[in-house]
C-alpha cells in the first residue's frame, strides 16, 4: 500500500501525485518507470514514469493525463488515499554522462519524464539546455523545476500565449546550427514531435535519444503491444528502451500501430469522464 501524500492538478487533465514508495525512491534512476495497480477491486497495471523523487522522504512522484480507465480512477484519489500496488524501478535507465552540452527537449506531458534526466545530465556536469513546448500556457509544466536545472530555458507555444511561439523544433535546429553544436539531444513528448526532433537533429548529427514509453501496455515485455522497430530490428519498449536511438525509430509504423486504437480511445475517455462525474455527485450526496 502506497499512501499519496500530495496532490496537485496541473491543467485541465493531467495529474501530479506523490507517494510513499521508498525502496523505490532509493533505487530508481533517470528514465526509469513503475507499474501501478490502483486498487484490488481495479486490476488493471498500467506503466507510468517517474518524474522525481525524494530518497529522504521515501516519495516519488507520478505525473500523468487521463486517458483511460485506470488514470481516471487514480486522478479521482485524493492526499491520505492509497495506491495498492506500485512496482518499480523497471526499464533500462538513461546513460548518464558528461557529453559536454545536451539539449532536452520536452513536449507536453512529456515534460515531465524529462526532469530527471535533465536532473541528471546537469548532476554529471553537462550544459543543460532545456526546451519545453505546449499548445497553450496553461499547458506548460514543470517550468519552475526545469528552471532550475537549466543553463538556458525556453519555452515555446504553439498559440504563442506563452513564451515564443514557434515548435520544439525551431529553437533545437537553431542550437543545431551553433558551433560548437550540442552533443547531445534528449526529447520526450508526443511521437509525431519525437520524429521531428529526431528529423532536426538528423542533417547535424547530433545524437538524439527519445523515449517510447507512450506505446507500452503491461510494462513487463509479456504482451507484445509496446514492439517498434528500431534499425531494422524489432524492439520491446519496456524490457529493450524506454529510450532508443531517435535517427533508428521507425517512428511512422508506430504511428499507425498507436491510431488503430485511437477510436476507441477517446470513446473510453469520454465514458470515464461520465462515469466519474457521477461517482463524485453520489458521494457528495451521501456527504450531504
Amino acid at each position: 500500500m502506497n499512501k499519496i501524500v500530495k496532490k496537485k492538478q496541473l491543467s485541465a487533465e493531467v495529474f501530479e501525485i506523490e507517494v510513499e514508495a521508498p525502496l523505490i525512491a532509493q533505487n530508481r534512476k533517470a528514465g526509469q518507470f513503475i507499474i501501478v495497480q490502483i486498487d484490488s477491486e481495479w486490476g488493471e497495471r498500467i506503466p507510468l514514469t517517474i518524474a522525481d523523487a525524494d530518497p529522504n522522504a521515501g516519495t516519488i512522484t507520478m505525473v500523468f493525463q487521463t486517458v483511460g480507465a485506470s488514470t481516471h480512477r487514480l486522478a479521482a484519489k485524493n492526499v491520505g488515499d492509497y495506491v495498492e500496488n506500485i512496482l518499480g524501478p523497471l526499464g533500462n535507465p538513461t546513460h548518464i554522462e558528461k557529453f559536454g552540452t545536451v539539449v532536452c527537449v520536452g513536449g507536453g506531458i512529456g515534460v515531465a519524464p524529462l526532469h530527471p534526466i535533465a536532473q541528471a545530465m546537469k548532476a554529471a556536469g553537462n550544459k543543460v539546455i532545456i526546451i519545453i513546448g505546449a499548445r497553450n500556457k496553461d499547458l506548460v509544466i514543470f517550468e519552475d523545476r526545469m528552471r532550475k536545472i537549466a543553463d538556458e530555458l525556453v519555452i515555446v507555444t504553439d498559440d504563442g500565449s506563452y513564451g515564443r511561439k514557434a515548435l520544439v523544433t525551431e529553437p533545437l535546429k537553431e542550437y543545431c546550427s551553433q558551433d560548437p553544436k550540442p552533443d547531445l539531444a534528449v526529447a520526450i513528448g508526443p511521437p509525431i514531435m519525437m520524429k521531428f526532433c529526431a528529423e532536426a537533429t538528423r542533417p547535424f548529427q547530433v545524437p538524439t535519444v527519445v523515449s517510447l514509453n507512450t506505446i507500452m501496455i503491461d510494462g513487463t515485455g509479456m504482451c507484445g503491444g509496446c514492439r517498434v522497430s528500431v534499425g531494422g530490428q524489432t524492439k520491446f519498449v519496456c524490457v529493450d528502451g524506454p529510450e532508443f536511438d531517435g535517427h533508428q525509430v521507425d517512428f511512422d509504423n508506430m504511428m499507425t500501430r498507436l491510431r488503430a486504437y485511437k477510436e476507441k480511445e477517446e470513446e473510453d475517455h469520454h465514458v470515464c469522464h461520465l462515469e466519474l462525474q457521477i461517482e463524485t455527485m453520489e458521494a457528495q450526496g451521501g456527504r450531504r
